[in-house]
């Protein structure tokens, strides 16, 4: 056989082994951060119970590789060469994806890439090799791939719907004090979770499994109706057991079964989106060195076989289960991005992530409007024993437990997110288990009360988005996938060479940037000194670099140079953007779990954050004014107007170092210089406007352009009135620090 097919072999691990590595990393926290919320168990015992289930996951997704295989495309209309170029050109079109939605920020799914870019590169093979009375249609499996795509966009609503269902059921049973209640039907309830988790999770995960015999298999189904109840019956004498003999929190328990149970579900249904194509490759190889074996050509190898039920290698599954768990265990990422996702959880904050859309706001109006329908048509007495039993709790009774929502919730997220993923996985249906596990976790949020009127059109705005960055997926993923066979199959050797590169080099620059973003990200710690010093240095910073697109501004206006002030124009949006993270994922999460005893420190923050989001305010207004001025072609400032606007820069460049080395070193000595040349740089304001106003309040043919000035006059001096309130605040900042160091010094 021919090193170049051994050479795509090769490629396509190596990218599977990519792909596999990062999406456990990303998708860790969708089966971790349900216990780790509501505080089951410490991390490495929830790490070490989903690594259980991702291993045993993966033992038992034999069944799903079936789709990279012949799930979208049929196998006896292409030859081996063209299988292979196929399956290859499905991973570089996903490298290429991944790298296109993470440069834009935009959400994507491993599932509908998948399948879209098996249905994108099969039909650009089909493109390549049609022929012979044989239409394009005929190359794809067209009911099969309807299918799929039906089942992962139904699942989001399902999984809304019923982890709604189940939440509102479950805390009308239990109440948010459910202690009480949980004395005594505990057993029941541990029984009931246990028993679905049984059914859905191994019963039904085991059916594709080639470590369980069929007959076995084909027994359990025939007399499932005794064997449910059996389960039921003994889940519950072992719970009542473990609650009222050895005293054991088996609420605990129900959290970390589900826990066990979504991994297990994660594993069985994702893997394929990892490895399912290298599966597929790998079938494909031993087929044609068989065929070769027999002296056959490989170009007349009709891969038909593929749809024949095959049985994956265990020790492949098994050698991914390892793999995916290690990633668990020894993924920094993996902790952060979980840790993250917790800490913005628990902040609560008001800032939405998605805006308003129309589309939201009616769906809200509508379900509001049926909710006061069912209200009035509901007896006072029902409605009022329901309203008591959501009762909320206190804040000082959620303060008390120090989790991010109870056991309750938890064990619903988990346990309804693997019965939906598991029944997917016993018909072969991939869906995306980020997804169908974030739609439980909004459905149960909203039954639970977690969020109301104040924040539902925001939620649902997040969820359409979410719907429309699956299609944005599936387009893209569908496109890029055609385009790239079409190269590869066109272009032979020299197709794949290029595209192989483009692949590897999107590869290390992802690395690269996600190195990047690793070492400079951090959460803001208000009691270490260390971090509210680096707070405001970074408020110096960006301070130092406002004013420096301010002078560059001021000389390309009046140079009327219009791609410079395009230029800067970027600059000032991007500052504006990372004041706006900032705050978002630092500040107001700081804020909103701020100690009593920290409020001074706070307030600080607040007005720091606050004086250099205005600073960039009155810089974006200048920039953008200025832009516009010369896009518009209006006519430039006056000599004397540019003079006078020089003079003002060249005053703020005698004291803005000194200002600048001030804020980032914490030295204050020489404030009263400063504050003299503010003085001074008042004076040469109120001289500038006076001038202008003596010499050109008559000249109305250059009215756009002394509106301009006046502008560029008001905003400059707001600029440095918020330069030297920053200075105030970063002086009070660092006495809060140097106070503490003394306070803690009088205590030793």
């Amino acid at each position: 056989m021919d090193v170049f097919y051994y050479v795509i072999y090769a490629l396509i691990l190596v990218l599977s082994v990519s792909g596999l590595i990062v999406g456990v990393t990303n998708d860790a926290c969708n089966f971790l951060n349900a216990s780790l919320g509501c505080k089951a168990a410490r991390r490495n015992t929830v790490v070490a119970v989903a690594a259980a289930g991702v291993l045993l996951g993966a033992v038992f997704s034999s069944g799903m590789m079936a789709v990279a295989r012949s799930g979208v495309f049929v196998p006896s209309m292409f030859n081996f060469e063209e299988i292979m170029l196929l399956l290859l050109a499905v991973m570089v079109a996903n490298v290429i994806l991944l790298d296109i939605f993470n440069t834009l920020g935009l959400p994507t799914s491993t599932t509908v890439a998948l399948v879209f870019a098996l249905l994108g590169s099969a039909f650009g093979m089909a493109v390549y090799a049609s022929g012979d009375g044989h239409s394009v249609a005929d190359y794809l499996n067209t009911g099969n791939t309807m299918t799929i795509v039906s089942a992962i966009f139904l699942s989001v609503a399902l999984a809304f719907t019923v982890g709604c269902a189940a939440m509102w059921v479950s805390r009308l049973i239990f109440t948010f004090r459910y202690q009480g209640v949980y004395k005594y039907i505990g057993p029941l309830w541990c029984g009931f979770a246990f028993t679905a988790i049984t059914y859905f999770a191994l019963f039904k995960g085991m059916a594709a499994s080639p470590v369980v015999p069929k007959e076995f298999m084909a027994a359990l189904q025939a007399h499932m109706g005794l064997v449910l109840p059996a389960c039921f019956v003994g889940w519950v004498v072992v719970a009542a057991f473990l609650q009222y003999i050895c005293r054991v929190n088996t609420l605990r328990l129900t959290v970390l079964a589900g826990t066990f149970s979504l991994a297990l579900a994660f594993a069985g249904n994702d893997l394929v989106n990892f490895i399912g194509v290298f599966m597929a490759a790998k079938t494909s190889l031993a087929l044609g060195q068989e065929w070769v074996a027999g002296g056959g050509d490989l170009s007349q190898l009709n891969m038909g076989r593929l749809t024949e039920p095959v049985q994956a290698d265990t020790l492949y599954l098994l050698g991914a289960g390892l793999l995916m768990v290690a990633v668990l265990f020894f993924s920094k990422k993996a902790r952060k991005v979980s840790e993250t996702e917790l800490k913005l959880s628990a902040a609560n904050t008001a800032k939405e992530r998605f805006g308003s859309s129309l589309a939201a706001r009616v769906m809200v109006r509508r379900t509001v409007e049926t909710v006061r329908l069912v209200e009035r048509i509901t007896p006072r007495r029902l409605r009022e024993a329901v309203v008591r039993r959501f009762t909320p709790l206190t804040p000082e009774e959620e303060s008390s437990t120090g989790a991010f929502y109870d056991q309750v919730r938890g064990s619903v997220n988990l346990t309804v997110a693997a019965m939906l993923i598991s029944v997917a996985t016993s018909f072969e249906l991939p869906l995306s288990t980020t997804y169908v596990t974030f739609m439980v976790a909004m459905g149960s949020s909203l039954a639970d009360r977690a969020w109301g009127r104040d924040s539902a059109v925001y939620r649902i705005t997040g969820v359409l988005a979410v719907v429309g960055g699956w299609f944005l997926t599936a387009l893209a993923a569908g496109f890029a996938a055609f385009a790239v066979a079409l190269i590869m199959a066109y272009g032979g050797v020299w197709g794949v060479g290029v595209m192989m590169v483009l692949a590897l080099g999107l590869l290390l620059k992802s690395a690269l940037a996600k190195s990047g973003e690793a070492s400079g990200t951090h959460i803001l710690d208000i009691s270490k000194e260390q971090s509210l010093r680096e707070f405001g240095k970074g408020a110096a910073d960006n301070l130092g670099r406002m004013y420096g697109i301010y002078r560059a501004m001021v000389k390309a206006l009046i140079a009327e140079d219009y791609k410079a002030l395009k230029r800067l124009r970027k600059s000032a949006r991007t500052i504006k953007r990372n004041l706006e993270l900032l705050d978002e994922n630092e500040v107001t999460p700081l804020l909103a779990s701020l100690p009593k005893e920290e409020t001074r420190r706070g307030q600080i923050i607040y007005r720091i954050q606050q004086i250099s989001a205005a600073t960039c305010h009155s810089l974006l207004l200048l920039v953008k004014s200025s832009y516009n001025h010369l896009d518009n072609m209006h006519e430039g400032l006056s000599e004397k107007q540019g003079d006078d606007l020089m003079r003002m820069v060249e005053a703020i460049d005698r004291f803005f170092p000194g200002l600048t080395d001030m804020l980032a070193q914490g030295r204050f000595h020489d404030i009263e210089t400063l504050l003299q040349e503010r003085d001074h740089l008042s004076e040469l304001f109120a001289q500038c406007i006076e001038s202008h106003l003596l010499n050109h309040a008559d000249d109305v043919n250059r009215m756009r352009t002394n509106i301009l000035y006046l502008t560029l006059l008001n905003e400059t001096r707001a600029m440095n009135a918020h330069a030297f309130a920053l200075i105030d605040r970063v002086q009070a900042l660092f006495l809060s620090c140097d106070n503490s160091i003394e306070d803690s010094a009088k205590k030793d």
